[in-house]
């Protein structure tokens, strides 16, 4: 381990419903690798970070430049599951240098951290996780494309149990998220922002249920669209009852991917491909932002990342991330 990683990862928000299952995930995947658990409340912080191991807690106030946090005291990243509206931990980021995560930035509010960015190019890798689970969405892609000798069109539905939102810092987010007027789609070449009935799309569930979704603005799309040459790309979410829950069961979590195109033998097809956790999104989110930390840090897939903007599909590669929600209990199936 190099001397940076001896240093503990700032986990702001990693007492959170979310934010703690992201720390046990990081410790499973680097058992060796320093944590501080950063929260309001310093009680629940240390609480987690006793559960967790080889972690301790700090307050954090994202309304100082400082975090709240002792000049002596040094970081080895800044990772953030909670909205931070003044960017303070995205400049204390990169005043000390430091790789920053944060997962709760919509597509329509990149613009004040993309700014960030350019104004100091130089100063920290910045990983845009603000995609669908971290992540959960556009890799799966990009594996299941592969296949294809020409992708022409992607259309994801994730399933989000009313239940399973999360913690009150998720639930503001969601809400949040969903007050955007118009979301952003890629149809036949174009970009278009969509409203009304333009922004809903139903598609059927692992179970064979019809679920109307709406187009939600996450990095899922504009990602896939760098990534690919597909001429139309859509995300949508339906957010309700999950099958399981109607059954009387614990809520789970599912993302449905219907890739259509060119196949390597010149055959068209359209292929459907489903990835299910049975206890939610939140184990899901905690290991797309633990391989985000890793990668990072250079502790998985390649060397420590050097300062810039990525999206996760920029640094992680599509089955690592795939082996490691299986791990967690993602079921995936070819349907």
């Amino acid at each position: 381990m190099s001397s940076n990683t001896r240093k503990p990862v700032l986990i702001v928000g990693g007492s959170g419903v979310v934010g703690s299952q992201a720390a046990k995930a990081l410790r499973r995947l680097q058992p060796d690798l320093p944590l501080t658990i950063g929260g309001r409340d310093l009680a629940r912080a240390q609480a987690v970070a006793r559960e967790v191991g080889l972690a301790d807690a700090a307050t954090v106030d994202l309304s100082r430049p400082d975090l709240g946090q002792p000049a002596s005291r040094a970081y080895s990243a800044v990772v953030l599951f909670v909205k931070d509206d003044t960017l303070n931990s995205l400049r204390y980021a990169q005043m000390h240098g430091l790789p920053y995560l944060g997962i709760s930035t919509a597509l329509f509010e990149v613009a004040p951290e993309v700014a960030l960015h350019m104004h100091q190019p130089t100063r920290s890798p910045i990983f845009l996780g603000s995609s669908w689970l971290v992540g959960a969405a556009t890799l799966p892609v990009l594996q299941f494309a592969r296949e294809f000798r020409a992708l022409e069109s992607i259309a994801i539905g994730a399933v989000l149990d009313e239940q399973d939102v999360g913690g009150a810092a998720a639930y503001v987010d969601l809400e949040r998220q969903k007050a955007a007027p118009n979301n952003l789609i890629l149809e036949n070449g174009q970009w278009r922002w969509v409203g009304g009935a333009e922004a809903l799309r139903t598609f059927r569930d692992t179970e064979g249920n019809d679920l109307q979704g709406q187009a939600y603005s996450l990095m899922d799309a504009p990602s896939l669209a760098a990534a690919t040459q597909a001429k139309s790309i859509r995300f949508d979410v339906a957010i309700g009852t999950s099958a399981p829950r109607r059954r009387g069961e614990p809520f789970s979590t599912e993302i449905i991917f219907e890739l259509e195109g060119t196949l390597h033998d010149g055959t068209r097809a359209r292929v459907r491909h489903e990835l299910m956790h049975p206890e939610g999104q939140a184990p899901m989110t905690a290991v797309g932002v633990a391989v985000g930390v890793e990668r990072l840090l250079g502790l998985a897939g390649g060397a420590p990342v050097a300062p810039g903007l990525y999206l996760p599909h920029v640094l992680i590669e599509p089955e690592y991330l795939l082996r490691r929600l299986q791990e967690s209990g993602t079921r995936l199936r070819r349907a």
